[in-house]
């Protein structure tokens, strides 16, 4: 609370100023390094903006975490596609596949040859969802520029859902640190619930 009031005081040009290129490089850290919740990032921007009176301040955050999000995706594809081609990997690709179980990267593997590169913007939609497909397009050698014309469209619509939870949580709540506390709460939830389901599932498979 005591953090929102100060916040509240900045002008908001200053906050802009400052707020902007830290989304911007905040969405592409977590997107290069899948542990910051990205989401969780551009919905409390969101929050942000919607009590804000400048205008276009919702677009131009829609705008940036877009852009972010797709450096972010190009710059871990193209750094997947140097670990394939490197006799010994890399760093980027193994911390891939240890964040991706076999049997997923499988289904994804099945839906892109099914569905092309379409699937990826599901992927980017559905929590836990983006890494195993990227691995299923480095797996299929797709190339670069196709990867591409599949994530631009992605991380569009990833921008504008998470975008929407923050809009609708700043509408709900009067004070901006109410909406920034429960947009938070609320994509940390939905992002962690698929681990959290993996591990619940995976004894009660070891035990049957």
């Amino acid at each position: 609370m005591i953090l929102a009031a100060a916040v509240s005081l900045i002008p908001e040009t200053t906050q802009q100023a400052v707020g902007y290129p830290s989304l911007f490089l905040l969405v592409v850290l977590g997107s290069l390094v899948p542990v910051v919740p990205t989401g969780a990032v551009v919905s409390s921007a969101a929050v942000v903006a919607f009590h804000q009176t400048a205008p276009l301040t919702l677009l131009f955050v829609f705008l940036v975490a877009s852009l972010a999000a797709f450096t972010g995706d190009v710059g871990l594809y193209w750094l997947g596609q140097r670990g394939m081609r490197s006799r010994n990997g890399s760093r980027w690709l193994r911390a891939l596949y240890d964040r991706a179980p076999a049997e997923r990267i499988a289904q994804a593997q099945g839906k892109l040859h099914d569905h092309g590169v379409a699937v990826l913007v599901a992927s980017r939609l559905i929590p836990a969802g983006r890494i195993p497909v990227m691995l299923a397009c480095l797996l299929g050698k797709l190339p670069l520029r196709r990867f591409i014309r599949g994530n631009a469209p992605a991380c569009l619509a990833w921008a504008a859902t998470y975008q929407l939870i923050g809009i609708l949580g700043g509408s709900l709540f009067a004070e901006p640190w109410q909406g920034l506390i429960a947009v938070v709460v609320l994509t940390v939830v939905i992002s962690g619930a698929p681990s959290v389901w993996r591990r619940v599932r995976g004894p009660q498979k070891s035990e049957a």
